[in-house]
């Protein structure tokens, strides 16, 4: 009997090990039938990164923003060799959206409508290149539809002046220094942020309220 009951606590265990394989093996495979959000990117330069990062972080679909700069010819420039005005390179932001929630389209719209596109290397008392107002294409249908929203604007007469934003090719995406990124969240209190960024943000909120994430509406 003894053997009988040995060879029956055997079996019952060799049940228990394969149930246990099959729960787990269930599980991965219901992991791996998850779909991962499909992201995409843009990288945007209008002005001051601060005031550009605060506000693409509010918008419901974008997942990330990072504040860095592009477009000039210093590898691995620090913030102060921008401010030199000699690198070339822009404050931009790079932003991650799901476009399933908000397209690149409405990103350029955003984008234009947030910052003055007419003034040369300006925005506000913000003055040297590396505040102009410059769209970066990562492929072909990013740089027609930019091409094509500004041609659109022109030939609508929303601005009194020129567009002067530029839209060129990305090469390479250097992200700024820790202490700028998510920079205006972190310093509500600065004098920058108080009376630049705030201000700028109210309005935004009040023109796109209806494309922000739902924690800003509630």
């Amino acid at each position: 009997m003894n053997v009988i009951y040995t060879a029956l606590f055997a079996f019952n265990l060799i049940l228990l090990s394969c149930n246990n394989i099959t729960d787990v093996a269930a599980a991965n495979q219901s992991k791996s039938s998850v779909t991962e959000t499909k992201t995409d990117t843009a990288t945007l330069g209008a002005g001051c990164f601060w005031c550009v990062e605060a506000v693409f972080q509010q918008l419901d679909g974008v997942l990330k923003v990072s504040s860095g700069y592009t477009g000039g010819h210093v590898p691995n420039p620090t913030y102060e060799q921008v401010c030199t005005k000699t690198t070339g390179h822009v404050e931009v932001c790079q932003v991650v959206f799901d476009p399933a929630k908000i397209t690149y389209d409405e990103l350029l719209e955003v984008f234009w409508k947030t910052h003055d596109p007419t003034t040369p290397d300006q925005q506000g008392n913000d003055l040297g290149p590396q505040y102009r107002s410059a769209i970066f294409y990562h492929n072909n249908e990013q740089r027609h539809k930019a091409e094509g929203y500004k041609a659109s604007l022109e030939q609508s007469g929303a601005f009194s002046a020129k567009i002067v934003t530029t839209v060129e090719p990305l090469k390479t995406f250097y992200i700024a220094e820790n202490y700028h990124q998510d920079y205006y969240n972190s310093n509500p209190n600065q004098m920058y942020c108080r009376y630049v960024i705030q201000p700028k943000m109210e309005k935004f909120e009040k023109v796109f309220k209806d494309k922000l994430k739902k924690s800003k509406t509630e």
